[in-house]
């Protein structure tokens, strides 16, 4: 049997090269991690002012058990007043010969996603109604936060907005209810472990890098299987919104009892029937990430059934209906996702609220005063 040519130093060596390439490649992969994550976040920051997640702007108000915004904060685009709501400082109490508009909801009446506060329609609409009545002296209370669904604006009305003593109150809600619903059912029939949506990993909570991934990487399966329209839930949407028409009506009902005048606005999204079939997964990209059982037809079947109750509880209560959420199209011009608006979508979903507001004459009473 000839000797061995390779000596033990010989693979020694090997090995030394084999763990100084994986070594290397490790630290190359670090290094080009780190830097992805630098420029999303550095993309973030030129976008929305700031790379914070949205649970900085939060805190839980124990008193009320309540989640609420932080007061006195400035993320990015985004600042509260001293009584922790998006917007101007207000007097406290209120001034004699002001008019206080309210307006309550979620992230679609925060509005994260607009370059600043004088951007949000809430403000807009305040604006507006300065214009249209310049005799009145108007200030708003903007007392949305992410997340809310209608029993939380109960609860935000009670503690938080009613002391203000508003005159008029705006209600724009939908999307967290009927998310909400729609993940029990799918719980019921087999579709997800438990009711709640999608949590993000420990690393997406801590990386954008690795959260932008996990997103990415959920919408892209809930689009293959919206595509090939197998695995959802079947959804009688008749049947839908009991629950949201109940608790709609105890808060349009708390409302008026603090207010006036009490206007529910239907809810503006961008997926629309008309749409083609990448037009409508493209547009429902954010809704199926929280709903990734649902198909775009069933979405916008179940939007337009909460609409209608949202038009049924106007009429059942005699608060003001802010219709035609079609009137703000449905691209991403107007909506930066399924549901939230960009500055333009803002502007457009003010428009139709001022239009609402400024042609019903129980309105025009309260400002003309």
């Amino acid at each position: 049997m000839p000797p061995s040519t390779t000596s033990e130093s010989d693979r020694l060596s090997t090995r030394t090269k084999w763990a100084i390439l994986f070594g290397g490649g490790l630290i190359l992969l670090i290094v080009l991690a780190l830097a992805a994550e630098f420029a999303i976040r550095y993309r973030q920051a030129r976008i929305h002012g700031t790379a914070a997640t949205i649970e900085k702007f939060y805190t839980v108000d124990e008193r009320i058990g309540l989640r609420v915004p932080i007061a006195n904060l400035t993320l990015g685009h985004v600042s509260t007043n001293s009584l922790g709501f998006r917007g101007p400082e207000i007097a406290v109490p209120k001034p004699e010969g002001t008019t206080r508009v309210a307006f309550l909801g979620a992230s679609t009446t925060w509005c994260a996603e607009v370059t600043g506060n004088d951007k949000v329609w809430a403000h807009l609409v305040a604006e507006g109604l300065r214009e249209a009545f310049p005799r009145a002296k108007i200030d708003y209370v903007n007392g949305a936060a992410p997340g809310y669904v209608v029993r939380s604006s109960i609860k935000n009305l009670e503690h938080r907005v009613a002391p203000l003593q508003p005159d008029v109150i705006v209600i724009y809600h939908a999307t967290n209810d009927m998310s909400a619903e729609l993940r029990q059912l799918a719980q019921l029939h087999g579709f997800t472990s438990d009711g709640a949506s999608a949590s993000p990993s420990w690393f997406a909570r801590h990386s954008l890098l690795w959260d932008l991934a996990e997103k990415n990487l959920r919408i892209w399966a809930a689009k293959r299987r919206a595509q090939a329209s197998v695995g959802h839930l079947s959804v009688d949407v008749a049947t839908l919104g009991s629950g949201f028409r109940n608790d709609l009506e105890t808060l349009v009902r708390a409302a008026q009892q603090h207010s006036g005048v009490v206007a529910l606005a239907t809810f503006s999204t961008r997926l629309r029937a008309g749409q083609s079939t990448d037009q409508q997964l493209s547009a429902s990209a954010s809704a199926l990430y929280y709903m990734p059982f649902m198909t775009p037809s069933g979405l916008i079947a179940s939007y337009a059934r909460y609409n209608e109750v949202i038009r049924d509880v106007a009429a059942s209560t005699g608060a003001i209906l802010i219709d035609g959420e079609h009137t703000i199209p449905g691209d991403a011009e107007h909506f930066s996702d399924s549901v939230h608006f960009t500055d333009a979508g803002s502007r457009a979903m003010a428009d139709r609220v001022l239009r609402a507001l400024t042609e019903d004459h129980s309105v025009r009473k309260v400002f003309q005063q």
